[in-house]
């Protein structure tokens, strides 16, 4: 299965059922909080889906593996 553009608020709550926590909104940028990670930016798409390469940096970032998120899904 392949990846798909996510809206921000899908994003959010996949994350959070990845263990990831927040948002907290302490930046210009809202981020997400994992221990022993370090924090998460979350994209503001300005009401459009985060594309598919976007998302791809944010996994990598999130050391998430393309299989555990289509299992978050």
């Amino acid at each position: 299965m392949r990846l798909a553009p996510v809206s921000q608020k899908d994003l959010i709550k996949r994350l959070r059922s990845l263990g990831w926590e927040g948002p907290e909104y302490r930046s210009d940028h809202p981020f997400m909080l994992k221990e022993g990670s370090p924090p998460l930016k979350i994209p503001n798409p300005h009401s459009r889906d985060i594309s598919v390469d976007l998302l791809t940096k944010i996994l990598k970032q999130a050391n998430i593996s393309r299989s555990e998120w289509l299992r978050s899904g």
